[in-house]
């Protein structure tokens, strides 16, 4: 590891592999369509918690004995992703185990800089996934406290599935019923026989390979950087009832990615005419399941990818001149295809009809003559106050998902206060963040300790 602008250090100590506490039959998991929609990439998440009782090197004993249990049910996490004949990606379960890293840092909790990732997290909390599914990291505080993060496969898992395995892995360190067993029935995504699909999703995904080969490179004026805010229920609500002023209710949300969409735009003023693009990530679980009870609750421990990823296009200086209930109309247009059944099922259709050709979600690409991307994720169901492994809830917890490119990403999380307010990591370009900062600080507050000792003593 490194350290933060000479800030402080994190130092490795003890690395080993944790694998299921019992030894099972190396099978093959093939990964579902949808799955395969999801391009290489690695995500991950950290939780913060204050100095408990206990000793590090017993948090540490807990957290590997719980997780080799957790690897019985999930064990799509302990195995290993192989390319088969085809070119495509399959999983195969050989309990090959999760590389665990133990280390510490010289540093007391309230003193990281949690506002900025970038300096206080990446490369040295969330450890780099070098083997496998999923590799987690435990470390030591200065002030006794404990970081734990993970990296994980997204080609394997998407966030809510995560979600179930760290509130199990959870449970199962407090000694608790496990409340969710993941399943792996891949015939609930089968695609249909004959397939069929809407011709819009043509639009909203493409073959990699039809696409145009990578432009030469060129040092960005601009790049992208993360950064973590909160936003106060009031701010919300305020959100909310300005985008509904037309007599149409806007979900949060919307109104939330519309706002967003807005000030992004802005900073590409003096590209009127050049076209921006926002996606919002749409979870099929609850649509997959509609009608039939049985499959509705198997979707509901499904494990995998279930996403898709409806988008809209506006030029800028529409996205600037209109108001924001416009622009919260177009957020509800484009998102209202992706909330019903035929959706999932025809995205599923397409991807057969393509394979085995990789394909990809088009607001993805972005070509440095495009006007700004962005890609927003509800992460309204990240269980910040569940994952307590016996020594209290964490004091803070975010995704941290710095995956490069042009197209910024943008997760808004449930407050651990529990009070209606969010923290929002924010990965976008760094002149959009300085602007939203200059002119929406009202809503986007930074992310401070002082904020979270506040809400932890309500």
């Amino acid at each position: 590891m490194g350290s933060a602008k000479g800030d402080f250090m994190v130092s490795v100590g003890k690395k080993e592999v944790v694998a299921a506490a019992l030894p099972f039959q190396e099978h093959w998991l093939p990964l579902t369509n949808l799955d395969l929609l999801l391009p290489p990439l690695d995500v991950g998440l950290f939780f913060c918690y204050k100095k408990p009782t206990m000793s590090f090197g017993s948090m540490v004993s807990v957290l590997k004995k719980a997780l080799a249990q957790a690897l019985l049910s999930y064990y799509a996490f302990a195995g290993e992703v192989v390319t088969n004949a085809l070119g495509e990606p399959e999983l195969l379960c050989n309990n090959r185990g999760v590389d665990f890293i133990e280390a510490y840092a010289d540093i007391e909790l309230e003193n990281l800089n949690l506002h900025n990732p970038d300096e206080s997290i990446e490369g040295k909390f969330v450890p780099e996934k070098k083997h496998g599914v999923l590799s987690i990291q435990a470390t030591e505080l200065k002030c006794g406290g404990i970081v734990v993060a993970c990296s994980f496969d997204h080609r394997i898992s998407d966030a809510y599935s995560t979600n179930m395995f760290l509130v199990s892995w959870a449970e199962i360190a407090r000694s608790k019923p496990v409340s969710v067993v993941p399943s792996f029935r891949r015939s609930l995504l089968n695609p249909r026989r004959p397939g069929r699909f809407d011709p819009s999703l043509d639009e909203m995904y493409v073959p990699i390979p039809s696409l145009p080969p990578p432009e030469e490179f060129h040092e960005p004026t601009d790049h992208l950087i993360s950064r973590i805010y909160y936003v106060t229920a009031d701010k919300l609500n305020e959100l909310q009832s300005l985008a509904s002023s037309d007599g149409h209710n806007r979900t949060k949300l919307e109104s939330f990615s519309a706002f967003l969409w807005k000030m992004v735009a802005t900073v590409a003023t003096q590209d009127g005419d050049k076209i921006s693009k926002m996606g919002i990530v749409a979870d099929g679980r609850s649509r997959l399941g509609e009608g039939d009870q049985d499959k509705a609750t198997l979707m509901g421990s499904h494990f995998g990818n279930v996403l898709s990823i409806p988008y809209g296009s506006q030029t800028v200086g529409e996205l600037v001149e209109k108001p924001v209930t416009w622009v919260a109309k177009q957020v509800h247009d484009f998102l209202k295809p992706a909330t019903d059944q035929e959706h999932f099922l025809g995205l599923i259709d397409w991807v057969e009809a393509h394979r085995p050709e990789p394909a990809m979600t088009r607001v993805y690409c972005v070509g440095k003559d495009d006007g700004p991307a962005l890609v927003v994720s509800s992460g309204q169901r990240f269980p910040v106050s569940k994952v307590d492994f016996g020594w209290g809830s964490p004091t803070f917890g975010s995704y941290h998902f710095p995956w490069g490119g042009l197209c910024g990403y943008v997760m808004p999380m449930p407050s651990p206060a529990g009070d209606g307010d969010w923290v929002v990591y924010m990965h976008l370009l760094k002149g959009q963040l300085e602007l939203i900062e200059e002119q929406a600080a009202n809503v986007f507050r930074p992310l401070t300790f002082d904020y979270l000792t506040k809400v932890s003593s309500n």
